[in-house]
């Protein structure tokens, strides 16, 4: 299963098969939200790969459809709260704060393990923080520092969306999430859609490795994802 299709088709491909995996296998692609990066390569895939299921809830497959050019036909609809299954992965589709048409994270369960996968959240809600504490592997944003980003020369309006409610995570916020949420099933966390210009990856890393030593888990794996260099969590 692949969440978002944010990659062109080719270099998903080139991906995918270093690690042994072929697109044409996949049980389905679950759509998170309808920006750019999560989407970007989904026309051309679902052109080449049209057995492969799109699941999407009703407003994301709008959206997306209008952007990408795509039929809204071309999405199995889901409503947020149902699980729904993908092959042999138990999805569960839950809302989250951002800036686009009814924006979602997933817990995802499967073989005994659950993930949790939360990227573009503008809040640390309690909602959130309460899916991670069913997860063993977590993937969280960590998308900003906040000095850095106040003092990156970007226009005003975008500083404010970025921090705003419906914006992104600080470092602060996720490790905040964490802190709090973090349970003994906890076994793996990933760093994720941290800014290429606000941010820089030891920052976020040692900020959340901070937060892991408090809680007392020195014993949790640590990873920061980059869209440059794929990295197995």
């Amino acid at each position: 299963m692949l969440i978002d299709c944010g990659l062109s088709c080719r270099e998903l491909m080139r991906r995918t098969s270093n690690v042994g995996i072929s697109l044409d296998g996949l049980d389905g692609i679950v759509i998170t939200h309808s920006h750019d990066d999560h989407i970007s390569g989904l026309a051309t895939f679902h052109k080449r790969f049209p057995g492969v299921p799109l699941f999407a809830n009703f407003m994301t497959a709008e959206a997306v459809a209008c952007r990408a050019r795509m039929e809204d036909a071309a999405f199995v609809p889901f409503e947020n709260g149902q699980s729904f299954a993908v092959g042999p992965f138990d999805v569960a589709p839950f809302s989250i704060p951002h800036d686009t048409s009814d924006p979602v994270g997933y817990v995802v369960k499967v073989e005994g393990i659950t993930y949790f996968h939360g990227t573009d959240i503008g809040t640390p809600l309690d909602s959130v923080g309460l899916h991670i504490a069913e997860a063993n592997i977590v993937t969280l944003e960590s998308n900003h520092d906040p000095v850095m980003l106040r003092t990156s020369g970007r226009p005003p309006s975008l500083v404010q969306r970025i921090a705003g409610p419906r914006g992104h995570l600080s470092n602060d916020q996720a490790c905040e999430l964490v802190r709090r949420f973090a349970s003994p099933r906890l076994e793996r966390i990933a760093l994720a859609h941290l800014s290429e210009e606000c941010n820089v990856a030891h920052v976020a890393e040692r900020a959340m490795r901070n937060t892991l030593d408090s809680i007392g888990r020195h014993d949790v794996p640590l990873v920061v994802l980059s869209q440059h260099t794929p990295i197995m969590v």
